[in-house]
């Protein structure tokens, strides 16, 4: 038998609601010819990194002897599938993720449930470490994601939640948001992102990123792609060698960045178990932007616990149990940044318990099971209602809920096995989640119309085989099954779906791997968008539900080369790169649209339909509006990643540049954002105890064409990490350095100006 998988231990590590009534996606959309700058620049940068190579290839052909040096060496393609190790943070971390925002070798799970490399994974995947967390300082996930290739995020800059676009789908669970292995579903509708999720980045141990439905296996919702963020654990920590540790880390930031204090702590019991806690302070204000100018109602108040308990009851076996708790405090206009203000209270918990069997003279049996519970509720008190409320008689102290309960399961297994020389990883799952939605609203009661309470019922089930052969040749064919079933307001909608997957990978010169893929992806229609059901507080429209609606489908073409070399220019350095060409066909596209013929209401705010009927001069027409299945939507793109690391320094690039269109109307998709490209340099210092280094982000002009065009900018950021001794570390960032005034797509308000963070960690520590 084949040991060409060999097998490894680790806990596996698995969003959307549209832009609300009235600024809603309106269309499909794609970027302007502008965007050619950043597509020579990808260019450029691929041409380098193909001439780095060309010697190591020339090389290669003639003998070592002949050649007088030694031969490049790559990365052997049939690396073994395995699941992962955690990474210890505390163990040397490997030279393509000493500092760089591309980090290519780290290993994820993500893409098939199954141990492998970035770099190895047969599509576009990304991963952001606890490294780039503690030297980059982020203040949310979508800064420590927005520089990957075709991701970005929509934030309100008044509200800690946040929503991550994947090749320009987003919203109503588009892209699948996991936390710890839990689907994060929680919405509230309004003039923001429709589908947000609540995690301070001091909790992340590490967010993988796959781009595309080629991550069909996780079900309903990934269309747009996943995003697995595992919290931090014992590992994070502590070196194998020690038994128990704490690690504190204090932080301090100019420009409303505040104060953040972090405690975490862990325990080895024995081989028997081992316990990890950690405790998340964060205080932020009102930050000012590029201008000098205050946005209000910026800050925000945090305050979150971590608990996980891993105990092993006999060989091979774990127990697993995560307790993630989260409290925001924050004050801001609703849902947008006018209009009533309000004092919001947000609850984001995540539960989690799994079971893991695992031994290496079984290959038949690598066993995952987990159970969860997410829960996110936002708690609103009215402070200053504006006319319109006030005429429905709302009074400041008028409360309003919007809760979102997830129960979910997940049971994977992944024997290992050899037939006719080819290696086999087959993978067979089922999985399955509840989600329920409560609003209560004595505040106007726009919350409990707009944002429906109901229940929906997600299940599907699955069979993978990766299959390799003679070290030059992958094949991943899969198939998943999944249904839904919605109900709510006395309506009810069901559905079905199969969706294949198929990527042959082929290796014909070492270390460049060429592949291609198709694959389908699913996404049932979501609460909101079936039951909606109610009127717009200004002006005064009417929405109406759709329980008729059809599942959106995506079919995935991709190709792509995948690039792993070793000793390029001199011993000890690594050259790290992925290219990805897609074209995502996504069918039965479901929009908010006008519906019916026009009716009158005032442009008074809070004045009756009525009064149209006898001074219609103080009126004017509008439709009613439903979400429906209106569009085909096409988007395209190309993405590039690439890492060189000479030991004393690293280089790094990553860039996207997508267009999408209504293939019916030819219009542009409003979520496609802007083409961008990012690089960063860093060099090391005193045997590489101090790191300094910059990076440098482009980001063309959106479509004039779309709803909410936005200019384009550039902006420069700063970092330096000393690590004093094996207990004492640093880090220092300047973030828009040059003091850029600037709004990313499909945000509101301007961005921070020039901002300065530094923060102190030190580790207590025993053997």
């Amino acid at each position: 038998m084949s040991d060409a998988y060999a097998r490894g231990d680790g806990e596996e590590v698995r969003g959307d609601v549209r832009q609300a009534p009235v600024k809603c996606d309106h269309g499909i959309g794609g970027l302007r010819a502008g965007g050619r700058r950043v597509g020579l620049m990808l260019t450029a940068a691929t041409g380098i990194a193909l001439a780095a190579i060309a010697p190591a290839l020339a090389q290669q052909a003639a003998s070592p002897a002949q050649a007088g040096t030694s031969p490049a060496k790559p990365v052997s393609q049939a690396k073994p599938i395995s699941r992962a190790e955690p990474i210890s943070q505390a163990e040397p971390l490997p030279r393509a993720t000493a500092g760089g925002t591309v980090d290519l070798d780290a290993i994820t799970v993500t893409a098939t449930k199954t141990g492998q490399s970035t770099v190895d994974v047969l599509g576009g995947a990304s991963i952001a470490t606890r490294q780039d967390v503690e030297r980059l300082q982020p203040s949310s996930i979508a800064d420590l994601v927005r520089n990957m290739p075709g991701v970005s995020a929509q934030e309100s800059q008044n509200d800690p939640g946040q929503s991550i676009n994947i090749r320009g789908l987003q919203n109503f669970g588009r892209v699948n948001v996991l936390v710890d292995g839990a689907r994060q579903e929680y919405q509230i509708s309004g003039h923001n992102a429709n589908g947000t999720f609540y995690l301070d980045p001091e909790f992340i141990g590490q967010a993988d990123v796959v781009r595309g439905p080629i991550a069909n296996i996780y079900g309903s919702g990934a269309i747009g792609g996943v995003v697995s963020l595992r919290s931090r654990g014992i590992d994070d920590i502590l070196n194998p060698d020690e038994t128990y540790g704490v690690v504190q880390r204090l932080g301090i930031g100019s420009n409303g960045a505040g104060v953040l204090n972090s405690t975490a702590g862990a325990a080895r019991l024995g081989s028997f178990a081992d316990v990890f806690g950690q405790l998340v302070y964060r205080n932020s204000t009102s930050y000012k932007d590029g201008d000098g100018t205050k946005v209000p109602d910026t800050g925000n108040e945090l305050t979150g616990g971590l608990m996980k308990l891993n105990v092993q009851p006999g060989e091979g076996q774990r127990i697993s149990a995560t307790a993630l708790m989260q409290d925001y405090q924050f004050k801001n206009n609703g849902t947008s940044t006018a209009g009533s203000r309000f004092k919001d209270d947000v609850t984001a918990n995540t539960f989690t318990l799994g079971y893991s069997f695992l031994q290496p003279d079984n290959p038949w049996v690598d066993f995952n099971i987990k159970t969860y519970y997410s829960y996110t509720q936002n708690r609103q008190t009215a402070i200053a209602p504006d006319p319109t409320y006030r005429a429905l008689g709302v009074v400041p102290g008028d409360p309003l809920s919007d809760a979102a309960r997830t129960y979910g399961i997940d049971i994977h297994n992944t024997s290992r096995f050899s037939t006719f020389a080819i290696d086999h990883a087959l993978t067979i799952g089922a999985d399955g989640s509840i989600d329920r939605v409560r609003t209560s609203d004595q505040a106007g009661g726009f919350i409990s119309a707009l944002t429906p309470s109901g229940q929906r019922r997600l299940a599907g089930a699955f069979i993978q085989d990766e299959a390799r052969y003679g070290g030059w040749l992958r094949v991943l064919g899969a198939v998943r099954y999944d249904e839904y079933s919605l109900t709510g307001g006395g309506n009810h909608s069901d559905g079905s779906h199969v969706s294949p997957k198929l990527t042959i990978g082929v290796t014909p010169i070492a270390g460049m791997e060429f592949y291609g893929t198709y694959a389908e992806g699913y996404r049932a229609p979501s609460i909101t968008e079936t039951l909606i059901a109610g009127q717009h507080p200004f002006p005064a429209f009417t929405i109406l539900p759709n329980p008729t609606l059809r599942p959106e489908t995506a079919r995935d073409l991709e190709a792509g080369v995948n690039l792993k070399y070793d000793n390029v220019l001199r011993d000890g350095d690594s050259l790290r790169g992925k290219i990805t060409l897609f074209s995502n066909r996504i069918s039965d596209f479901i929009d908010f649209q006008s519906v019916g013929a026009a009716y009158l209401v005032p442009f008074i705010p809070g004045a009756p339909v009525s009064l149209c009927k006898t001074r219609p001069f103080l009126c004017f027409p509008i439709h009613s509006f439903q979400y429906q299945n209106v569009a085909k939507a096409r988007i395209e793109g190309v993405e590039i990643e690439g890492a060189y690391d000479w030991g004393g320094g690293f280089v790094s690039l990553a860039g996207s540049r997508l267009d999408g269109k209504n293939r019916r109307t030819n219009a542009p998709l409003n979520t496609v954002a802007p083409g961008r490209v990012s690089s960063t340099l860093g060099l090391r210092f005193l045997d590489q105890a101090l790191t300094l280094g910059a990076r440098y982000t482009f980001t063309e002009r959106s479509s004039r064409l779309v709803t909410t065009p936005s200019k384009d900018y550039a902006t420069a950021d700063m970092f330096a990490s000393y690590k004093f001794d094996e207990r004492v570390r640093g880090d220092f960032t300047v973030t828009n350095l040059f003091n850029r005034k600037y709004v990313q797509y499909l945000s509101s308000d301007p961005s921070p100006g020039v901002t300065v963070k530094f923060a102190l960690t030190v580790k207590f520590a025993a053997k």
